[in-house]
């Protein structure tokens, strides 16, 4: 463990760091969220997806809008995020990655495994995938019955193995979300991935946003998140390859301790997505309101939009609610993350105070 004096060190130069990317903000991670369709309809789901209509841009649009993405911005320290619902649902997929690949952009994609097959495994090699991110969201029956998907748990899995053995990629990684449900399913999901050659195993709580809302049996309490972050922090002693998201601040006992960063919200300052119909926005994971639409790319220029507009989400939320705001947290954690704030409230959904610290 780091001491807390060089903790507190650090935070306060992400501090600094933050006020500067409040009015320099820096385009690292473009999100491309190719649809709304998947072919699971997983209960925490924030943005609804399933079987659904889903507006959605062509390839040659997606095309025409990366080529004006490279021209304003360049590739270099670019990342485009691509997500869904299931990406590989669409049936352009490998013409609008087989043109991002050959504009020089580097990219990585998060995926349910189930659509992966040897054949397309050799694509994705293909058309430049740098990374993939596969959820496994604890043993067979928790992970099935959470995606509401009969043997999608085997078919996730069996889609791994086949990125694995098509080698190649910078990083195959599992995703798992933990809940209520399947927290003690942990321990057996690591012997078996630590047995699979995974790159990494990234670990995150079940967030009280979108569909999570109607199940709230599902989340976690007191005692499991605190055994949630001990359990990810005693692997990664070990020297595991296993890691928190970046969600929440979690006081100066847990930061940097089961990550490899400090938190720091960079939604609209390094971050910016793209929604399934063109709207531009922050992070994917915010609640979808109105004010939060930025633009769209089928008739505005990102670069405009990028340097005009994400005022929303170039602040501090703490600034919005009396109890934040007398935090002396506050300064490292801003209000915390943008998708876990209530925007009618004023206040955080989920704030880790009295909880780890």
């Amino acid at each position: 463990m780091l001491n807390v004096q060089t903790k507190i060190q650090n935070l306060n130069t992400i501090k600094t760091y933050r006020e500067t990317l409040k009015v320099a903000p820096q385009l690292r991670n473009l999100f491309l969220e190719l649809t709304l369709r998947c072919n699971e309809k997983c209960l925490h789901c924030g943005s609804n997806c399933g079987d659904v209509t889903s507006e959605e841009i062509s390839a040659t649009q997606y095309h025409k809008f990366l080529a004006e993405i490279k021209g304003d911005f360049g590739t270099q320290d670019k990342m485009l995020c691509i997500t869904g619902g299931e990406p590989l649902l669409r049936r352009d997929f490998f013409d609008i990655m087989a043109g991002a690949n050959e504009l020089g952009f580097h990219w990585g994609m998060t995926s349910n495994g189930t659509l992966i097959t040897p054949e397309v495994a050799r694509d994705l090699k293909r058309v430049g995938m740098d990374t993939i991110s596969i959820s496994i969201d604890g043993l067979a029956e928790h992970h099935d019955t959470f995606r509401r998907t009969p043997g999608g748990w085997q078919k996730a899995m069996d889609g791994i193995e086949c990125l694995i053995n098509e080698g190649g990629f910078k990083a195959v990684q599992a995703t798992t979300v933990v809940t209520h449900k399947n927290i003690g399913d942990l321990d057996e999901l690591y012997k078996i991935f630590k047995d699979m050659d995974l790159d990494s195993w990234r670990i995150i709580n079940i967030e009280p946003m979108g569909r999570a809302k109607q199940y709230p049996e599902y989340l976690l309490t007191k005692e499991e998140y605190k055994y949630m972050f001990d359990y990810i922090r005693s692997l990664r002693m070990k020297g595991e390859p296993v890691c928190y998201g970046c969600s929440h601040y979690l006081g100066l006992e847990y930061e940097r301790e089961v990550r490899d960063w400090y938190f720091l919200c960079t939604a609209g300052t390094y971050i910016a997505s793209i929604m399934a119909n063109g709207d531009i926005t922050a992070c994917l994971d915010i609640e979808r309101r109105p004010e939060h639409v930025q633009g769209n790319i089928l008739r505005d220029r990102f670069k405009d939009v990028w340097e005009n507009g994400f005022k929303e989400f170039r602040r501090d939320l703490s600034d919005e609610n009396e109890k934040c705001a007398a935090c002396k947290e506050r300064e490292y954690c801003h209000g915390d993350s943008f998708h876990s704030w209530d925007f009618d409230k004023h206040e955080p959904q989920l704030c880790f105070k009295d909880i780890l610290f």
